[in-house]
C-alpha cells in the first residue's frame, strides 16, 4: 500500500510540474524585470525546475517506510 502512496505523490508532482510549466502560468513571469542582473523569466523558470527536482528527490529518497507506522 505504501508503494501506491509514493506513486500517488509522483503523479501529483507530475501534475504540478505540468501546471507550473504550462503557458498560462509562465506568462506571469514574462516581464522585462531583472533579478540580480538576470532576466526574470529564465530565472523563474530555472527556480521552478530546480524546486521540482528537489521535491522529486525528496519523495523518491524518503522511501515507503519513513515516518509511517505499520502497526495495525
Amino acid at each position: 500500500m505504501l508503494e501506491g502512496l509514493i506513486t500517488q505523490r509522483l503523479v501529483a508532482l507530475f501534475a504540478a510540474a505540468l501546471a507550473l510549466l504550462n503557458f498560462p502560468l509562465l506568462v506571469l513571469w514574462d516581464h522585462d524585470a531583472r533579478v540580480l542582473g538576470l532576466p526574470l523569466f529564465p530565472a523563474a523558470l530555472f527556480l521552478i525546475w530546480a524546486l521540482l527536482i528537489a521535491v522529486l528527490a525528496w519523495v523518491v529518497e524518503r522511501g515507503p517506510g519513513t515516518g509511517q507506522s505499520t502497526d495495525a
